[in-house]
């Protein structure tokens, strides 16, 4: 996609590109330029946040800045332009519709994003229409009549009247809503001419979220503190409730974990073992010398054990493509590691993890939770996963039921390691005991092969020694 434009021989656009794998929008976290400073080609001029990450933009030409397009806290469309450069400072008067810079203040409730000029409809019935910035109409005020006819003219595309029953809406948010759950006929609307928004259906979905039963966590692997990306609101005295916006991340995984929940039939199983040699063999590797330099700790055996496991049964490492009805088998194991970011829950995943030596998965794992630690992990690190690990224990859980990362068959959860009494050659002693539980999606794994890998992964933990007549 091409991320800018000329508006003259002195004037050129940059705009919002996909900066991952076929994402619609970003929202604009902050800006490092203003009107008015000088910018070199490649110089980070903006950090946005994508459905996956946060990512640091550079501008692609010198120049000065003349405009931004929008405030932080916007979230844009992708191929919106969000800064205008005078590539030609000093040559002569800016046009007289760019004469004024806007100025960049903090995000406005009410404001939405300016429309593009000149962008071309990508959908059939989807007019764009020249204009300025739009505005949010405040709840309580009505719209003239030929504002709400025009934006049902625009739903529908072919001028084609709504019924007044039907609530107005595009059909992305009505898809969203449909995906959560949401009737649109209980939102209340704040676009212009009555339509409903993205923003509307969050909203709606906040307190009936609340009234549900809540589902079963899905923790981290790996806990990364770190800055978060914005300060808290400061809560009013005396409040009942905070309304917090779901935008980025958070809502890529709410949507994320909807759509495999209710598309993937999950199976969880469960096992508990003794992992006194494991931690033996933990502390055995962090005094030897060919790990120094690297991360050594039980996460880290417990994915080589995962790694042997699909080995012996490669079957569990397929997807499921529903388009062609066929199991999609991989020779490659890309291995996620769920890791508790500010921004939410990701997962990166270490590529070909299937042909990496200990200390080379140590130095990944390593190298996986310092970039995540840093909130540098790139929407590439992220795609193309095949199976995960979640490491409940960390938070002090003995189990969990995790739920799959759409388009992945498992995901292996490890309970908190605890000293617990243990039958070990028939005494009652002191073991270091932990549960796994495996989840996998019922269509392309049975039980039988579900519990071979779950009983393999148990089995390398109990006697590691497995690792070497096993790989």
């Amino acid at each position: 996609m091409t991320t800018m434009t000329e508006t003259s021989a002195r004037f050129r656009e940059f705009k919002m590109p996909d900066v991952g794998e076929g994402l619609t929008e970003a929202e604009i976290l902050k800006w490092f330029v203003q009107p008015g400073d000088t910018v070199t080609d490649g110089q980070v001029v903006c950090e946005v946040e994508t459905a996956k990450a946060a990512v640091e933009l550079p501008i692609p030409f010198d120049g000065v800045v003349h405009e931004l397009r929008f405030p932080e806290g916007t979230t844009v469309d992708v191929g919106e332009v969000i800064i205008a450069v005078d590539v030609a400072p000093g040559s002569g008067d800016a046009p007289a519709a760019e004469a004024t810079p806007a100025p960049v203040a903090q995000p406005v409730a009410e404001a939405e994003p300016e429309a593009p000029r000149g962008r071309q409809p990508v959908l059939v019935g989807y007019g764009v229409a020249e204009s300025s910035t739009k505005r949010r109409a405040r709840k309580g005020v009505e719209v003239p009549g030929p504002a709400a006819a025009a934006v049902q003219a625009e739903i529908n595309g072919h001028g084609a009247v709504v019924p007044e029953s039907r609530p107005l809406a595009k059909p992305p948010v009505r898809k969203l809503a449909k995906d959560l759950g949401i009737d649109l006929a209980t939102v209340t609307p704040t676009g212009e001419g009555g339509i409903i928004t993205r923003q509307d259906v969050h909203a709606a979905a906040v307190p009936a979220a609340a009234e549900a039963p809540a589902p079963s966590p899905v923790p981290a692997a790996v806990q990364v503190p770190a800055e978060p990306e914005r300060a808290a609101s400061p809560v009013a005295a005396g409040a009942r409730e905070t309304r917090v916006p779901v935008k980025g991340v958070r809502k890529a995984i709410a949507q994320a974990m909807v759509g495999s929940a209710f598309t993937a039939p999950h199976v969880t199983e469960f096992v508990t073992v003794d992992v006194t040699r494991t931690m033996k063999l933990v502390a055995e590797l962090k005094e030897d010398k060919d790990m120094a330099g690297v991360r050594v700790n039980p996460l880290l055996i417990i994915a080589k054990a995962l790694l042997v496991a699909i080995r012996r049964n490669p079957e569990v490492n397929a997807a499921w493509d529903e388009a062609a009805q066929e199991i999609v088998q991989k020779h490659y194991v890309n291995l996620g590691i769920a890791a508790a970011t500010p921004r939410g829950l990701i997962v990166p995943n270490i590529k070909d993890a299937q042909d990496k030596t200990l200390p080379q998965l140590a130095a990944a794992l390593g190298e996986l939770v310092s970039v995540a630690r840093e909130g540098k992990t790139s929407p590439a690190a992220m795609a193309g996963g095949t199976v995960t690990i979640t490491n409940v224990g960390v938070f002090g859980v003995d189990t969990g039921t995790p739920i799959l990362n759409p388009g992945e068959s498992a995901i292996l959860a490890v309970g908190a390691i605890k000293l617990q009494p243990w039958v070990h050659k028939g005494k009652v002693k002191p073991r270091q005991v932990t549960t796994l539980a495996l989840s996998f999606d019922h269509r392309l794994v049975d039980g039988e092969l579900g519990s071979k890998v779950l009983a393999d992964v148990a089995a390398i933990l109990e006697q590691p020694k497995r690792l070497i007549t096993w790989a």
